[in-house]
């Protein structure tokens, strides 16, 4: 992560995989020696990658996220283990139990989140798995939510108040009723489709 909103770099050891990277970075992006970048962007990424290689960063930053998870799990929240360095994942199909897939339980409890509290968490269920050939709905094993916490903006008293939206939310996890989807995109409906509460 190079801590910046645009750009990156990509680091290949193969001489031949390079050259096509090379050649193809022409076509999508600019000239492989900035890569469309303005010069102010590339700056930040030379800074960026410095900053996040300080340990001091790095405590922080993972520091951040794992005083999240314990606080939800301080509160009997069910999530993923072990804490990932960028975000906390809650198992809504644990914390929804009575819902069932075609409820959505892990869109639904992305709601009630939001409802609650305004934080904007990511569903990563049924929604985000799509459908098959056939029409048919892809039904994941794994109905998560991710609390993705962006670096550098937030405090620990912002990880507080997200562990408590959820710890309100999962006292009243059993009156929560699920959603049906009322408009579904031909593409990425994870990101576009709409839904009501049944």
């Amino acid at each position: 992560d190079a801590l910046v909103n645009i750009g990156g770099f990509l680091a290949i050891n193969d001489y031949e995989v390079f050259e096509e990277a090379r050649n193809m970075v022409v076509v999508y992006e600019g000239l492989h020696t900035y890569g469309g970048l303005a010069g102010r962007d590339m700056e930040a990424i030379a800074v960026g990658i410095a900053e996040s290689l300080s340990d001091q960063h790095q405590k922080a930053r993972v520091g951040q996220v794992e005083y999240l998870g314990q606080q939800m799990e301080a509160y009997g929240i069910p999530i993923v283990k072990p804490i990932g360095g960028h975000g906390v994942f809650v198992n809504a199909r644990t914390f929804l139990p009575h819902l069932s897939q075609d409820q959505f339980p892990a869109q639904t409890l992305a709601a009630e989140i939001y409802t609650d509290s305004g934080v904007r968490t990511m569903e990563r269920g049924i929604v985000s798995a799509g459908r098959k050939k056939n029409g048919e709905n892809h039904y994941p094993k794994l109905e998560l939510v991710r609390f993705t916490i962006p670096r550098r903006v937030y405090t620990q008293a912002h990880m507080d108040v997200i562990a408590e939206s959820a710890a309100a939310v999962y006292d009243r996890r059993k009156k929560i009723k699920g959603l049906k989807m009322v408009y579904e995109p031909r593409y990425l409906r994870f990101f576009q489709a709409r839904f009501e509460k049944l």
